[in-house]
């Protein structure tokens, strides 16, 4: 097949690479607009180059014409979460989506592999509008701890050092690295609520900061300049404290003021 025959082929799968992970970017988004916990951490993909897309189909004895239908990672997204219960969350999410179609599920976590390779598969297929019509695209969705992740990532580098073939001493020691990761993920998830609740009381703050700046910057252009200095000032003062409960009694004595000022114009 000809280099133009392979981009007509991949050019929607890299179309909707970009449309996937802009919509678990914006799950992400959207919650912590909301003061709410993101089980999503971040977002990467990847169009699966062509000599690797060879090169699989030759591994698995099938046409370079049936690559499309029988090769379920030439999109690839990769979901990194901070906990391994942040995992299934994600999963679940994909599976309530209206707009893509899970396949199947691969389990490697609770069925990790002999090498010590650790993460969440799951098969989807996503209908995707190209310019000449729809097209249903298999993905890959992987979603990984950021130690699993870490772990994947040195394991992939020595697989192409060794063309896939590891030395025994060294597979061992690598095994020994990702029962050690999946122990720093245990660890992790048995302080995970505490952490959640400080990344969740540092958004609400993040946003109440935001709202108040910004009522603040209203007051000016309504013109009530000594009422904006005045609680400029009056923020300046409590804005370094911990206590939200305090931040958000301001807010709203601010909003109170302003909407008692707008019925004086």
């Amino acid at each position: 097949m000809e280099l133009r025959e392979w981009k007509i082929i991949l050019t929607p799968y890299e179309f909707a690479v970009e449309e996937l992970k802009g919509k678990f970017k914006n799950i992400r988004k959207e919650l912590k607009a909301n003061g709410e916990y993101s089980p999503i951490e971040f977002v990467t993909g990847r169009v699966k180059k062509i000599s690797s897309i060879i090169t699989k189909a030759e591994k698995l004895d099938i046409s370079i014409d049936e690559v499309e239908e029988k090769i379920e990672d030439i999109a690839g997204i990769r979901i990194m979460c901070q906990f391994v219960e942040d995992i299934y969350t994600v999963v679940s999410l994909i599976k309530s989506r209206q707009d893509m179609e899970v396949l199947y599920e691969k389990d490697y976590i609770t069925n990790y592999k002999a090498s010590g390779y650790r993460s969440y598969h799951v098969i989807i297929k996503y209908p995707f509008q190209t310019a000449k019509g729809l097209k249903n695209i298999m993905a890959e969705i992987q979603i990984r701890t950021l130690a699993m992740n870490f772990w994947a990532t040195i394991e992939h580098s020595l697989k192409y050092k060794y063309d896939h073939d590891i030395p025994s001493d060294l597979a061992a020691r690598l095994s020994r690295a990702g029962d050690a990761a999946f122990l720093l993920d245990q660890e992790m998830s048995e302080i995970r609520d505490v952490v959640v609740r400080a990344q969740v009381m540092f958004e609400m703050k993040s946003i109440a900061i935001k709202d108040i700046l910004d009522n603040i910057q209203e007051l000016n252009s309504m013109g009530f300049i000594q009422e904006a200095v005045s609680f400029q000032e009056r923020f300046d003062n409590i804005s370094s404290f911990e206590d939200i409960d305090r931040m958000f009694l301001f807010k709203r004595e601010l909003e109170t003021a302003i909407e008692k000022l707008r019925k004086t114009i």
